[in-house]
């Protein structure tokens, strides 16, 4: 059965994912550099969280309605 949000959860996966293949650039480069951890990468993965949890808000159609949205 297909929620009601499953068109915008899907948007926000693929943002997820283009998060996610930022995030892994930044690493791939340091890594050559030698560098540490890029201050970026973790703001990266914050971001991708608060994406994955809003994706998950909206495919779960029990929590919305329990809401009154």
């Amino acid at each position: 059965m297909s929620g009601r949000y499953d068109d915008l959860a899907d948007q926000l996966a693929e943002v997820a994912a283009a998060l996610d293949e930022r995030a892994f650039e930044l690493l791939r480069s340091a890594a050559r550099e030698g560098t540490g951890r890029p201050d970026d990468d973790k703001r990266l993965m914050q971001a991708r969280r608060a994406i994955e949890k809003a994706e998950r808000l909206l495919r779960d159609d029990r929590e919305i309605s329990a809401d009154g949205i």
